[in-house]
C-alpha cells in the first residue's frame, strides 16, 4: 500500500472550487514547502495548498484537545500533506489483504516467561528504514524485512535485501509488482525461485520493470514460511522467540494514520481488524507507564520513510482486540 493522507475536500480538482487561503498560514506553508522540496505551476499550487491547510488545520485541532492529542497519540505535518482521498483512492483502494494461505499453521504457545519488552532493532535485526514512494510494495517491504530478520539470526550477518527483486519477479506466484501483491506470496516467490538478490544488487527503483534476477547474486534464501493463527497472544509469542513479522494492518483516510500520526499510541475507533489494505513488519512490543495502566503497544516499521511517524516507526495499540486486524495476517519465514 502506498502512503497517503486524510483530507474531506469535495470539489478538488475544479478551479473554481478552491476555497480562499488563509494567510495566516503562509510562513508554515513556505517552510513546509522548503523542507520538503516541493514546487508547483501556479494553478496546482492552489488546489495543494487548500489541501494542505485543510489537513493543517485538522492536526491543529487534533493536538489542541489535550496534550496527546484524540486516543493517546499526536499528530504531525509531513511530506505527504498536499494528497488528498483521491489520491488514496487511486493508489490503495484496491489492495485486499487476503486471509491465511498454506504455509505451516502449528504453534505450540509459550506465553510465560515471555519479556514484557522487545525491540529487535537493538539486536541488530532490523535494516533502516526506506520509502516505497508511489510504488504498492509494502507487501514486499514487509517479506524483505521478515526474511532479513531470520537471516541475520542465522548468519550474525544483516543484508538489506531486495524489495524490487520481488516487485519485478514475483508475478507468477499472483503477486501484482506496484498495484498489489500478499506477503506469503512474495515468501512462495523466494522458496521456489532459490533465493532473492540484496538490495546492493538489484536497487529499489520506486516502479515496477522487468524481472532482472541473477541466481549468481542470491543473498537469502527460505526453506518454508510459517503462518500464524488470528491471536495477539500468540503473535506476541512469535514476535518475542523468533524476530521481525511480517504482518497486515487497516489503514483508511478515515483512520488518519495514512499520513499524520505521531508520537504516542495509536488507536483509531474507525481501524478495521478485517478490511486489511496494508503490509508492515512488527518488530517488538511494549507498554507505557505502568504494567496494569493497559497502555500495550506493539512497536512496527513502516515502508513511508523517516519522516512519517517516529522516525519511520509507530506504536500501534496492543491487546485491544486486535486493533487494526494486527494479528489477522502475520508470517514469518523459516531459513
Amino acid at each position: 500500500m502506498t502512503p497517503t493522507i486524510f483530507l474531506v475536500i469535495l470539489c478538488l480538482g475544479v478551479g473554481s472550487c478552491v476555497s480562499a487561503l488563509d494567510p495566516s498560514f503562509d510562513a508554515e506553508w513556505e517552510e513546509w514547502k522548503i523542507l520538503y522540496e516541493k514546487s508547483y505551476s501556479l494553478e496546482e499550487e492552489a488546489l495543494r495548498r487548500t489541501v494542505w491547510e485543510k489537513n493543517m488545520k485538522m492536526i491543529k485541532l487534533h493536538n489542541g484537545e489535550n496534550g496527546l492529542g484524540k486516543n493517546g497519540y499526536t499528530m504531525k505535518m509531513n511530506a505527504f500533506g498536499d494528497m488528498t482521498d483521491e489520491d488514496f483512492e487511486k493508489m490503495v483502494v484496491a489492495f485486499p489483504m487476503q486471509t491465511h494461505k498454506r504455509g505451516k499453521n502449528i504453534w505450540k504457545r509459550a506465553l510465560s516467561g515471555l519479556p514484557k519488552f522487545v525491540d529487535w532493532r537493538k539486536e541488530g535485526y532490523v535494516t533502516r528504514v526506506r520509502h516505497q514512494g508511489s510504488c504498492g510494495s509494502c507487501w514486499a517491504f514487509a517479506a524483505t524485512g521478515a526474511i532479513e530478520g531470520q537471516m541475520y539470526k542465522k548468519t550474525g550477518k544483516l543484508i538489506p535485501l531486495s524489495v524490487q527483486n520481488l516487485v519485478d519477479c514475483s508475478k507468477p506466484q499472483g503477486n501484482n509488482g506496484c498495484e498489489s501483491g500478499q506477503i506469503y506470496r512474495a515468501f512462495r516467490y523466494v522458496l521456489h525461485n532459490g533465493g532473492v538478490e540484496a538490495e546492493a544488487t538489484y536497487p529499489y527503483k520506486r516502479k515496477e520493470g522487468p524481472c532482472r534476477y541473477n541466481p549468481q547474486n542470491v543473498a537469502a534464501k527460505i526453506r518454508e514460511y510459517v503462518t500464524l493463527p488470528q491471536d495477539e497472544d500468540i503473535l506476541m509469542d512469535a514476535v518475542a522467540t523468533k524476530g521481525p513479522i511480517a504482518a497486515g494492518m487497516h489503514v483508511s483516510c478515515a483512520s488518519h494514520i495514512n499520513f499524520c500520526y505521531f508520537p504516542g499510541i495509536y488507536h483509531e475507533p474507525n481501524c478495521s481488524s478485517i478490511s486489511l489494505n496494508h503490509g508492515i513488519l512488527v518488530v517488538g512490543y511494549g507498554f507505557e507507564g505502568n504494567e496494569t495502566d493497559g497502555n500495550n503497544y506493539w512497536l512496527i516499521k513502516n515502508s513511508w520513510g523517516k519522516s512519517w511517524g517516529m522516525k519511520g516507526y509507530m506504536k500501534l495499540a496492543k491487546d485491544r482486540n486486535n486493533h487494526c486486524g494486527i494479528a489477522s495476517y502475520a508470517h514469518y519465514p523459516l531459513v
